[in-house]
């Protein structure tokens, strides 16, 4: 069977910790709502929306563990993700992040750094296999080499790809159909800097869309050669913003899959995030297609 979508990238288990009563405060006691532990990484994430949304995918990167495995076999079992290209045989528990939710406000925890500068390699490279026939693929950025091989592959076989948070003089920015660029990430790679002017940087080195999303507030798009255009974002209660950006990224892959314009792409993305933030915990709760349609007013009743 040759899958519609290929994701590459960060595939993990994740504790998720919803708090009552507001954010975690210095020598105050908190109180638990909610608890799950459940797959999650910007790729498992996006796996889990994608399926959802009616999309068979197959999915790489991180070598799962003894405590992740069994999560996630069981949990992707009867869903339209394959994961016979990832690694089981991962002699550790397995990469995990906790995460503290109240809300508009979260903060994540792992072991990323220690995992990513003590030399050895804890991901898969990229297979031609898996790639070749696919109609749109997502690339992220954390795994060096290897995430340049996965965006090399896509460009060989003529497949369009979605990355995140990649800077303007990055390969797998200049090749992407689509680089969606968080404000965590602008304000940390370029400080001082206003979305416009980011925006402007980005699109010159590229010929793929580029687009900003900023929390609440306006989504950026554009090309290069063209201005930069902005939409709302969608008005929505939040539950827990956790997985909204991954979620943005699912919702580009499917609009390259459907031939989307640029603004469908942006409208569409966004509203696949909106109906993500209010609820929780995402991966029981994934978007379908209907939800993303009626946030949008695509849906019309009667």
């Amino acid at each position: 069977m040759k899958h519609e979508a290929y994701l590459f990238g960060q595939v993990l288990g994740t504790h998720s910790f919803l708090l009552r009563g507001g954010f975690l405060k210095p020598d105050e006691y908190s109180e638990i709502d909610e608890h799950y532990f459940l797959p999650g990484g910007e790729t498992g994430t996006a796996a889990t929306v994608l399926a959802s949304l009616g999309v068979s995918v197959i999915m790489d990167g991180t070598w799962i563990g003894t405590e992740v495995g069994p999560l996630m076999k069981e949990f992707y079992k009867g869903k339209t993700v394959d994961l016979s290209a990832l690694n089981f045989d991962y002699e550790d528990p397995g990469v995990m992040d906790y995460v503290v939710i109240a809300g508009l406000v979260r903060s994540p925890m792992g072991r990323f750094q220690t995992l990513f500068s003590d030399g050895k390699k804890w991901w898969n490279t990229p297979k031609e296999e898996d790639i070749a026939g696919c109609k749109a693929a997502a690339i992220d950025p954390y795994f060096g080499e290897d995430s340049l091989k996965g965006a090399t592959l896509c460009m060989k076989h003529k497949i369009p790809y979605v990355t995140i948070d990649t800077m303007h003089d990055n390969f797998l920015h200049q090749h992407a159909a689509i680089n969606v660029i968080s404000h965590e990430c602008t304000d940390q790679s370029y400080p001082g800097m206003a979305p416009e002017e980011v925006m402007e940087l980005m699109k010159q080195t590229t010929d793929g869309l580029t687009i900003l999303t900023q929390g609440g507030g306006d989504m950026l798009f554009g090309r290069k050669g063209e201005e930069t255009h902005r939409i709302p974002a969608y008005d929505v209660e939040v539950k827990s913003t956790l997985g909204a950006g991954d979620t943005y990224k699912a919702g580009c892959v499917y609009a390259l899959m459907k031939g989307m314009s640029d603004e469908e792409t942006v409208r569409f993305a966004g509203a696949c995030s909106a109906v993500a933030i209010s609820r929780f915990p995402l991966p029981l709760n994934p978007p379908v297609l209907e939800e993303v349609k009626s946030v949008m007013g695509e849906v019309h009743r009667g």
